[in-house]
């Protein structure tokens, strides 16, 4: 498998930064509430890369992977916004944060500095080991994810081999899983999905230990609209399976406004 790293990190109009010093594309970083996983209402400074290894068709945030936008923010820059916002809880998410290497260094200072870091991944790419993480919040990607030519926002189905072939590592899962306090939340769009996402945590017990309630569902939807079509099926497949449903706070507030 190509190592996720090894591809140039997709920020605004240029591929690297100006500066010298430690930077990340940065395309949005802003304050609001998580809406996701087990600190769902907790008041949060979010920092948002842009660059993504993947390209799930139903992706929230199309402006970081699809067509990645922002602009390149030094380290220094961006704890000096974070502090600004004043919460004691930072979500570190993207498009994939940790396809950046300085993503480890911001965890480092966050940590030093007394935050709470949530950092949001697909799972594909594991940080150094002494790369601070209070939550790592693993999304992996099952196969509804994958942009096929009928799926694919931009209708021309290019992406699809790659995805399919990079979406699931279970290295890195594994490792992650093991390495850190963390949760599995998985995007779910009809039952079918269920059935994979048991086959993929069998496979996954039999590297580490995996619990029941640290497995999230989420029904797919990124406006109320779509929310309303999924989240009941979704409920109703945790209850039957035992696994935590998790909602999508943010939508349900704020639809699929920016900067939420």
């Amino acid at each position: 498998m190509t190592n996720p790293r090894s591809e140039t990190p997709a920020g605004s109009d240029r591929s690297e930064p100006r500066t010298e010093a430690p930077a990340l594309p940065i395309n949005e970083l802003f304050h609001s509430l998580q809406g996701e996983g087990r600190l769902a209402g907790m008041p949060s400074t979010f920092v948002r890369t842009s660059g993504c290894n993947l390209r799930c068709w139903f992706c929230d945030s199309y402006h970081t992977s699809w067509e990645p936008s922002g602009d390149w923010m030094d380290l220094d820059t961006v704890h000096e916004r974070v502090d600004e916002h004043g919460a004691n809880h930072v979500v570190l998410t993207g498009g994939e944060p940790l396809l950046h290497d300085a993503s480890e260094g911001l965890l480092g200072r966050l940590a030093e500095a007394g935050y709470h870091t949530t950092v949001e991944t697909n799972g594909t790419i594991v940080p150094d080991p002494d790369t601070p993480i209070d939550l790592a919040s693993v999304s992996p990607k099952l196969e509804s994810s994958t942009p096929t030519p009928e799926r694919d926002p931009k209708g021309e189905g290019e992406w699809a081999e790659r995805h399919e072939e990079r979406r699931l590592d279970l290295e890195a899962l594994s490792t992650l899983i093991e390495r850190y306090d963390h949760q599995l939340k998985f995007v779910v769009t009809d039952r079918g999905d269920v059935e994979e996402i048991t086959e993929l945590l069998g496979r996954l017990r039999e590297r580490v230990p995996v619990a029941d309630e640290d497995v999230l569902l989420m029904p797919e939807g990124a406006t109320r609209d779509r929310l309303d079509e999924t989240q009941g099926t979704v409920a109703d497949l945790a209850m039957e399976y035992g696994f935590r449903y998790t909602p999508r706070l943010h939508v349900d507030l704020w639809n699929d406004a920016p900067g939420t």
